[in-house]
């Protein structure tokens, strides 16, 4: 026992010492290394853009810190700091375990049309010895004028529409919101004034969450057109388009964008819009039976009068027509409509879009309509989603529906649908069209799935952002009692994310609009 005491204290003075030479040696080797961190500068993929489209830097660490770090920079360019944009400080932080923060660029529109301008940032000092700076250290922005980004005139804005005849306010809308696809994308919702989740209605959900409207609202001609409609102050669907009617009036003296889509019913039942609870004879001869020498083809004019009825006679409180996006017979490519693709050939598809949008506007004199062209996402070339298309003096918006890539599909699902939207994208350039997302979503059903991690700041923004896309226009389907598509302030991380996309640049709610109702000069 006395050795194994002596063994035990002859170890511990060994370990004592190596312990002090250890600790005393000023050697390089023997030093632990401090970790190292760089910090680093970008911008956002698109230019500012006046008036009304923002951009921002974004500082990023190539690692989180335990503890905040602040960085000083120069602020330079041809654009005057706090003159064309709100004034930003010469420094930013980056809290502790964070790895990005924003610099905004608040553009400040004025009256006068100028060059190109730009706003240079270029990073300096540190107050953190461990962080260095990157090579990326300088970072461009520009700020264009809405005027010398477009491709055309306001002036012949008019030719390239399927309506030259179309109001002042309706020209306005297409020219403007071409224009502003360039660097932006204006985001809506279905039904953003009367559905809500969880029934807490009120604000709009967008609005609970961000704190301002949607920038577009979907309405849809569905109950204004039912075969039980009548004017009976009572009457169920009468009330309902009261609804719609106020919905889209109050959305137009904000500023906003209404578009509707028609969920028509059968013209045998007039029940249903959903292909599978109608007979197969039904099924197979609804559409062509609308079409001209059709035998529902009075019944299908009929439906066409009072859709007529209602843009003619929806007036905002300026005393001017409000304009609307139609998007009629959508999803086509599908089948679960009675217009699916299984029920119809190309050309009677064809056929029944042109006389729609011949009778609204030559024969009942419809001036305030952009017609949208709106497949599912079941194509994925050009040829393939122009196979059931009208003819371009039909359609002023290429759109698309797209739910499934967004399913919880990944970076593939993201991917393939910035891929479908960039075939649009193109054809809207080529042919001086709009595109847009037409419809969309991921609905999330508290208890039964979840929030997607970043499924706004990167699948929608990247898949909507990503190759060069251009988009006017993108809308998510309407919230309901138990399911929502934009997340409300409850659902906190969601939420926090939805925020972070609305915030990106070039994406756009009510509170950030230009004037989309005004046609600028020449």
């Amino acid at each position: 026992m006395l050795k194994l005491k002596n063994i035990l204290l002859n170890f511990r003075v060994v370990f004592f010492v190596l312990l002090i030479v250890g600790c005393g040696s000023d050697g390089p080797e023997s030093s632990p290394e401090l970790e190292s961190f760089t910090v680093s500068l970008s911008t956002s993929t698109n230019s500012a853009m006046e008036p009304g489209t923002n951009g921002h830097f974004t500082l990023s660490l190539n690692k989180a810190m335990n503890k905040a770090v602040s960085i000083d920079f120069t602020i330079g360019g041809t654009a005057t700091n706090g003159t064309d944009y709100e004034t930003i400080l010469n420094s930013a932080i980056i809290s502790a375990n964070k790895v990005t923060v924003k610099i905004p660029v608040i553009v400040l529109s004025d009256s006068e049309m100028e060059d190109l301008e730009t706003v240079i940032i270029t990073l300096t000092t540190i107050n953190n010895d461990n962080v260095k700076v990157s090579s990326s250290n300088a970072a461009t922005l520009n700020i264009a004028d809405k005027l010398e980004s477009s491709s055309f005139l306001p002036s012949e804005a008019a030719s390239f529409m399927v309506n030259p005849n179309a109001t002042t306010e309706t020209i306005a809308l297409f020219y403007n919101l071409k224009t502003l696809s360039e660097t932006s994308i204006v985001v809506g919702q279905q039904d953003a004034f009367s559905q809500f989740y969880q029934g807490q209605d009120g604000d709009s959900d967008v609005k609970k969450t961000t704190g301002s409207d949607p920038g577009l609202q979907g309405l849809d001609f569905v109950f204004m057109t039912d075969d039980q409609y009548n004017r009976d102050p009572s009457n169920w669907f009468f009330q309902q388009e009261q609804l719609v009617l106020q919905n889209a009036i109050e959305a137009y003296d904000k500023g906003m964008i209404n578009t509707f889509s028609w969920h028509l019913r059968d013209p045998y039942n007039g029940k249903y819009f959903f292909a599978e609870f109608m007979t197969q004879f039904q099924r197979e001869n609804a559409l062509k039976s609308i079409l001209p020498e059709g035998e529902n083809h009075n019944y299908y004019k009929a439906k066409l009068d009072k859709v007529a009825q209602v843009a003619n006679n929806l007036i905002g409180t300026d005393g001017n027509l409000v304009p609307i996006i139609f998007r009629p017979f959508h999803e086509f490519d599908g089948s679960w409509f009675w217009w699916g693709a299984s029920y119809c050939t190309p050309q009677e598809y064809r056929e029944l879009w042109q006389f729609t949008v011949e009778y609204l506007k030559d024969t009942k004199g419809v001036n305030n309509i952009l017609f949208a062209f709106a497949p599912n996402d079941s194509y994925t070339t050009k040829t393939g989603y122009l196979s059931r298309y009208p003819g371009d003096n039909y359609v002023d918006i290429f759109g698309m529906d797209n739910y499934n890539d967004f399913n919880n599909q990944g970076q593939t699902g993201v991917d393939r649908a910035n891929n479908k939207l960039k075939i649009i994208s193109d054809l809207a350039k080529e042919r001086t069209k709009i595109a847009a997302l037409t419809e969309t979503g991921y609905f999330v059903t508290p208890g039964s799935n979840s929030h997607i991690p970043n499924l706004f700041t990167e699948n929608f923004y990247h898949a909507m952002t990503n190759d060069d896309v251009e988009l006017g226009f993108m809308m998510f389907w309407n919230n309901t009692a138990g399911t929502y598509c934009t997340p409300p302030p409850s659902e906190a991380n969601a939420a926090q994310d939805f925020n972070e996309f609305t915030s990106e640049p070039g994406i756009l709610l009510q509170d950030k609009l230009p004037d989309l109702y005004t046609l600028p000069h020449d």
